[in-house]
C-alpha cells in the first residue's frame, strides 16, 4: 500500500507541475505585430516563388480567358507592385518594368528582385516602426499597412494564378503535400 501511495503522490505532483507550466504566461516575441506580418509575407513569398518556377515556360503566355492577363503578365504585375510598395517603404521608389517582360527567366528574376526589396522592408520592420506614417503616392499609410496591403494583393494574385495552373493540370504549391 505504501508503494501505491507513493506512485499516486508522484503522479499528482507531476500533473500539478505540468498544469502550472501550461498556465504560466508565455513571453511574447519582442515585436509580435511585425513578426506576424513577416510570417504572412514569407508564406506568400514561398508560394509565389515555387509557382513561378513550377509553371512551364510555354504556359507563361496562357490566358484563362481572352480578356485577362497571361500567367506571365500576372507574375510581372506582382513583381512591379511589390517593388513599388516595398521600395517606397525602404525610402526609395523603384519600378522594375516587369510587366513588359515575357520570358520565364526574366519574370522569375524580376519576382526575386521584388522579393529582395520586400525582404529588406520586412527585416527592418519593428512594432515601433510599424506605426510610422509614410507617403504612398497621394496618400499616407503606416509602414505596416502598406506592407500588409502587399501581402494581401500578392495572395489575391496567387489565387488567380493557381486557377491558371489547375487549368493546365498542374497542382499549385499551396496544395501540394507537405
Amino acid at each position: 500500500m505504501n508503494r501505491f501511495l507513493t506512485i499516486i503522490v508522484l503522479t499528482l505532483a507531476l500533473a500539478v507541475t505540468a498544469l502550472a507550466q501550461a498556465a504560466a504566461p508565455q513571453a511574447a516575441p519582442a515585436n509580435p505585430l511585425s513578426a506576424e506580418a513577416k510570417g504572412m509575407y514569407n508564406g506568400v513569398k514561398n508560394n509565389l516563388l515555387k509557382m513561378a518556377e513550377k509553371m512551364p515556360e510555354e504556359h507563361y503566355a496562357f490566358k484563362a480567358s481572352p480578356e485577362i492577363r497571361t500567367f506571365g503578365q500576372l507574375i510581372g504585375h506582382v513583381a512591379d507592385s511589390q517593388a513599388r510598395t516595398c521600395s517606397t517603404v525602404n525610402g526609395e521608389v523603384k519600378n522594375l518594368g516587369a510587366s513588359a517582360k515575357t520570358s520565364k527567366a526574366d519574370l522569375v528574376a524580376a519576382l526575386k528582385e521584388s522579393f529582395a526589396m520586400c525582404d529588406k522592408a520586412f527585416d527592418a520592420l519593428t512594432d515601433a516602426k510599424a506605426v510610422e506614417m509614410i507617403s504612398m503616392g497621394q496618400r499616407q499609410s503606416t509602414r505596416l499597412t502598406a506592407l500588409l496591403r502587399t501581402v494581401s494583393h500578392s495572395n489575391e494574385e496567387y489565387g488567380y494564378m493557381a486557377v491558371y495552373m489547375r487549368l493546365k493540370g498542374i497542382v499549385p504549391p499551396s496544395s501540394e503535400g507537405r
